[in-house]
């Protein structure tokens, strides 16, 4: 495919199809998303004139249902690909080389004959790229150049997981380029997240790069090395309700050591038990062992562990509500994860800051939703979103109040993408 035939496509009725099926779109949306397409095609041919294996990837956001930290400890999570993503034009060069051209970064250029991990990149796009290019080498994966251009509106610091997205869109153009796309997708998931803990050198868990690899509305339960993925078939809209995402100021970008002791204070309790992870300690140990363990941890530790077991059992909860079509029971299973994820994991609050963005974003939804619905946090937490299951019937009214409080496009309303990264066009 070239770049003409790429700019014709895009304009066809079949173009049409994939905008609807990854992105949810009625027809008054079509033409913002071909416009999309064809500007970063038409950069693409700008920039490298390259129509080597020519072909568009796209690598959706993600939602957190339900499960707030709870992967990296191999708990459960309900999670979601949403329609937003990262988008790429790329395609392949001769030689080792990699280009990548990202609205509103800098331009990466790295050379794969050197995959070992570089220090001053930790943080950095490049550092997730080179991770991606040295996890698919060392598992037998062919690994080679390509030019790439990039856009993306899963915003970095949004919670809808940027680094996520970008990192499986990394490692989909490389499978598709060179593998034939055969890389399955849990497999994606696993070599994205070892570039953003040993590259990136951020600790995350599992359930970002899993969502934005494997597509859908899927319960994931990391209990074993292969987690096991239930994909689950649900309409909110069906029964009177959409998902809105809240962005109620501020960025998680620069709380990554916030971020990094909650894993490691559910980790200083499993320790205790003798265990790696808190999946193979019983929440019983913890109860009856609370005194030796305000010692040998702390009372936050504790608090954060118990939580873990408890939103478990949510997940578990919200899945068979869902399943069994009981919507009532869903709504109260995320909204005890709210308040959970408030009082004792504390991943609202930011110690020592007056700015409270979450907080004020889910004291003015209970205002709106006057007890409908549902409010919690979404992510990673500290900045960052949060995340509501609003009525349709209060949908304008939630919008309005929103964005009177933190700006014009605070409030967005998502759908589940039913896929995973995929090849758009090519």
């Amino acid at each position: 495919m070239n770049y003409e035939s790429l700019k014709r496509l895009l304009k066809t009725e079949d173009a049409m199809a994939v905008f609807a099926r990854l992105y949810g779109l009625k027809t008054e949306g079509y033409s913002k998303q071909m416009t999309r397409y064809t500007q970063l095609v038409k950069c693409h041919e700008e920039l490298y004139n390259n129509e080597n294996s020519l072909c568009i990837i796209s690598s959706p956001g993600r939602s957190e249902i339900i499960g707030n930290h709870t992967d990296h400890n191999k708990g459960c999570v309900l999670a979601a690909a949403i329609n937003v993503d990262t988008l790429a034009v790329v395609a392949k060069r001769n030689d080792t080389t990699v280009n990548i051209y990202s609205e509103g970064y800098d331009p990466v250029k790295i050379d794969l004959q050197d995959l070992k991990p570089v220090p001053q990149e930790a943080g950095t796009s490049a550092a997730l790229v080179r991770g991606v290019a040295a996890r698919m080498q060392e598992l037998k994966y062919i690994i080679g150049g390509f030019d790439a251009v990039v856009t993306s509106d899963v915003l970095s610091g949004s919670g809808m997981s940027s680094s996520a997205a970008f990192e499986v869109m990394c490692v989909a153009v490389l499978d598709k380029l060179y593998n034939g796309f055969s890389i399955p997708a849990i497999e994606k998931a696993k070599i994205s997240q070892y570039a953003e803990n040993n590259y990136f050198m951020k600790p995350s868990g599992l359930m970002d790069q899993m969502a934005s690899a494997v597509g859908g509305l899927v319960a994931i339960d990391f209990k074993n090395d292969e987690p096991l993925v239930d994909p689950i078939s649900y309409s909110f809209a069906d029964k009177g309700y959409a998902l809105a995402v809240v962005a109620p100021g501020g960025s998680h970008d620069d709380l990554t050591d916030e971020y990094a002791a909650i894993p490691k204070d559910m980790f200083d309790v499993a320790t205790y038990f003798k265990e790696d992870c808190l999946r193979k300690v019983r929440k019983e140990q913890v109860l009856q062992s609370i005194n030796e363990l305000r010692s040998a941890t702390s009372d936050r530790a504790i608090l954060r562990s118990l939580h873990f077991f408890n939103e478990n059992e949510r997940v578990l909860q919200a899945v068979e509500a869902l399943k069994s079509d009981d919507i009532d029971a869903f709504i109260d299973a995320l909204n005890a994860s709210g308040i959970s994820s408030k009082t004792m994991l504390q991943n609202v609050f930011v110690a020592g800051y007056d700015s409270q963005p979450l907080a004020l974003s889910q004291a003015i939804a209970a205002e709106v939703l006057a007890g409908t619905g549902a409010s919690r946090v979404h992510g990673g937490g500290f900045a960052g979103t949060t995340l509501h299951l609003v009525p349709l019937d209060k949908k304008e009214a939630f919008k309005q109040e929103m964005e009177s409080a933190f700006g014009n496009v605070a409030c967005r309303f998502i759908d589940v993408r039913p896929d995973g990264a995929c090849v758009a066009f090519g």
